[in-house]
């Protein structure tokens, strides 16, 4: 009867120990692997944080970027205004003094002289023994385009009496003239251009970079 319950007590005792040691088993594999768990979970925290940090970091990029280049082309779109506006008001200012010469050398005392000084005795020496053409507007000399304006031309034309001029000396009209006139020694390649276009393109020439400053000055 002893020995019975002995053995009772021995199996009850083994069965405990592999049950104790089963537990135990299991209470390391579920620690391993809520470790592993814990472990997978911190490094995917950690991946998706560094991923978020990464597009932050391009998002912000690419927002500088486009506002740079939103900047650069602003910048080029005004320069381009500021030189679209400033070649209008030099065409303009360009316009006004051809203009304003076109008027001048159109005036009827100013184009006997200026004729008296090309072809009169006083220039003889330095043109002597040579022929002269003088191109005049063609306006002036056949009215063709203002027949007001050349009966003022003919008139002022006329009154240069022949004793005035020296020989050899031809006036010719010309379409590419409105006023001023321009000389040619005929048989030499010498041509002294006082026409209204010469004398505007001079003066534009000179006052352009003043009016430039002027511009520049009030930006």
């Amino acid at each position: 009867m002893t020995e019975l319950i002995n053995t009772d007590s021995s199996v009850q005792e083994l069965i405990d120990r592999i049950r104790d040691q089963g537990v135990q088993s299991a209470n390391r594999e579920a620690a391993r692997i809520l470790a592993e768990a814990e472990a997978k979970a911190s490094q995917l925290l950690a991946d998706a944080q560094k991923q978020v940090e990464q597009l932050r970091a391009k998002a912000t990029a690419d927002i500088e970027a486009e506002q740079a280049a939103a900047q650069e082309a602003l910048k080029l779109s005004a320069r381009d205004t500021v030189m679209r506006l400033k070649n209008l008001v030099s065409t303009a200012f360009e316009t006004f003094v051809h203009r304003l010469v076109t008027t001048a050398t159109q005036d009827r005392e100013l184009m006997k002289n200026l004729v008296l000084v090309l072809a009169g005795h006083s220039a003889e020496k330095f043109t002597k023994d040579k022929k002269i053409q003088i191109l005049l507007s063609d306006a002036l000399l056949t009215g063709k385009s203002d027949p007001k304006l050349r009966e003022l031309g003919k008139q002022t034309i006329l009154s240069l009496s022949s004793d005035m001029l020296r020989e050899g000396v031809e006036l010719i009209p010309s379409s590419g003239i409105d006023g001023g006139a321009k000389v040619r020694l005929v048989g030499e390649q010498l041509e002294i251009d006082l026409s209204d276009k010469a004398i505007s393109k001079m003066l534009a020439a000179h006052l352009l970079p003043r009016f430039h400053a002027l511009l520049t000055a009030a930006e």
